[in-house]
C-alpha cells in the first residue's frame, strides 16, 4: 500500500497527515482471469498425465479381466484347454522399430498345410489369452501364430501402440512366417479388441500378395474415438473437457510413444484395403460400441461381410455362438483360401 503526505492549512497546523492511494487498490479482472487459464491449464495436463499412465502404459487395468482360470463352464473349456497343452513353439525378433525383443507361439497344423493364420490379441492380453481361437483355426487346418504385442506378455516395450505401430512388426511376423512355410503360404490375418484394430490398421500398409484375407472382431474406429468413449464411460468425463484432454495426451504421447493418438485410425487405413475382410462385432457391445463396426464395414475397399451377433458383449462373439462362429469363418475364408 502506498502513502502521500497532506499539510492540513485549514487549522494552521503543521501536521503531516497520511493518506491511502487509492489508485493502487483497483482491481485488474484480467489478472484473475489468466491465474484461472493457468490453473485450469495445470489440471488439464495433471489428467492428461493420469490418463496416458492409465491409456499407455502396461500394467494392472481395473477395467481389465487378467484372470487366466479356466472354468468347466466356460463354452470354450475344451478349446482353453487344448492350448494348455499342446505343444508350441517360441518364435522370437526384433520390433520393427528395432527397438524390442519380440516373443511369439507358433503351432503347426496336424497335416501339412500352406493355410496359416497370425492371431493379434487385445489391450492387455497376450497369446495365452488367445487359445481359443488358436483350437479353432487349428481344428480348421491351419498353422497358427500368436504374437505378443509390444509390451504385452513376453515382449519388450515400454508402452501401448494401440495397433499403430504394431502394425509394422505384425508385417514381419508375416514375412517371417513366409520364411518360414514357403513362398505358397496362403496367409489370414485374425485379430479381437485391439487385435481387431491391429488387423484393420496392418490391412493399409503394403503386404505380401501371400496375405490372402483379414478377420477383425470387436475393433474400434480409431484410438481418438475409443479414447473419447472410454473417457465418458468409464470415468464420466463431459464431452466439453474430453476435446482438450485428449490433445493433450495425444502431444504427451508423440513425445513419449512416438506418434500422436489422432494417427491411429482403423477408418484410414481401411481405406487403403482391397483384400477381403469379415468384420465381427457382438451386438450388445458396450466397451468398443457397436456402432463403431457399421463404419469400419463401410470403409474398407475390398471384398466384405459383416455379422452382428445376437447376444454377445465385447470379445464374447465366440463364446456366445461357438458353432455360428466358425461356421462363419470358414464359410467366409473358404473363398479365400484353397
Amino acid at each position: 500500500m502506498c502513502y502521500t503526505i497532506r499539510i492540513d492549512k485549514k487549522h494552521n497546523m503543521g501536521l503531516i497527515i497520511l493518506e491511502t492511494n487509492e489508485k493502487t487498490k483497483r482491481w485488474h479482472p484480467w489478472r484473475w482471469l489468466i491465474g484461472i487459464i493457468i490453473l485450469i491449464a495445470i489440471v488439464i495436463f495433471g489428467a492428461s498425465c493420469y490418463f496416458f499412465n492409465v491409456a499407455m502404459v502396461p500394467g494392472h487395468k481395473s477395467f481389465v479381466n487378467n484372470s487366466t482360470r479356466i472354468s468347466k463352464s466356460d463354452p470354450l473349456y475344451s478349446q482353453k484347454m487344448w492350448f494348455k497343452h499342446v505343444k508350441k513353439q517360441r518364435w522370437t525378433m526384433k520390433s520393427a522399430s528395432g527397438d524390442y525383443r519380440l516373443v511369439a507361439d507358433y503351432i503347426p497344423a496336424a497335416k501339412p498345410t500352406t493355410k496359416n493364420v497370425v492371431i493379434a490379441h487385445g489391450f492387455m492380453g497376450s497369446k495365452e489369452k488367445m487359445g481359443e481361437y488358436a483350437a479353432l483355426y487349428h481344428q480348421m487346418g491351419y498353422n497358427v501364430l500368436m504374437p505378443d504385442a509390444r509390451a504385452h506378455g513376453e515382449s519388450q516395450g515400454k508402452y501401448i501402440g494401440y495397433g499403430w505401430p504394431e502394425r509394422y512388426d505384425i508385417r514381419k511376423w508375416i514375412n517371417k512366417l513366409i520364411q518360414k512355410n514357403g513362398q505358397d503360404s496362403q496367409i489370414v490375418l485374425y485379430g479381437v479388441s485391439m487385435g481387431g484394430a491391429t488387423t484393420m490398421m496392418t490391412s493399409g500398409i503394403k503386404l505380401p500378395h501371400q496375405v490372402k484375407a483379414f478377420v477383425e472382431d470387436c475393433g474400434y474406429t480409431s484410438l481418438d474415438d475409443e479414447l473419447n468413449y472410454e473417457a465418458g464411460n468409464l470415468y464420466g468425463i463431459p464431452k466439453f473437457l474430453r476435446v482438450p484432454l485428449i490433445s493433450t495426451m495425444s502431444l504427451i504421447n508423440r513425445t513419449q510413444n512416438g506418434f500422436f493418438t489422432g494417427e491411429a485410425s482403423s477408418l484410414a487405413m481401411l481405406h487403403n484395403n482391397h483384400r477381403p475382410m469379415l468384420f465381427i462385432h457382438g451386438a450388445k457391445d458396450d466397451f468398443v460400441p457397436t456402432k463403431m463396426v457399421y463404419r469400419n464395414y463401410k470403409a474398407s475397399q475390398g471384398p466384405k461381410q459383416l455379422w452382428v451377433v445376437p447376444g454377445a458383449a465385447h470379445a464374447k462373439s465366440y463364446a456366445t455362438h461357438p458353432v455360428q462362429y466358425q461356421r462363419h469363418l470358414e464359410q467366409f475364408l473358404n473363398k479365400y483360401i484353397k
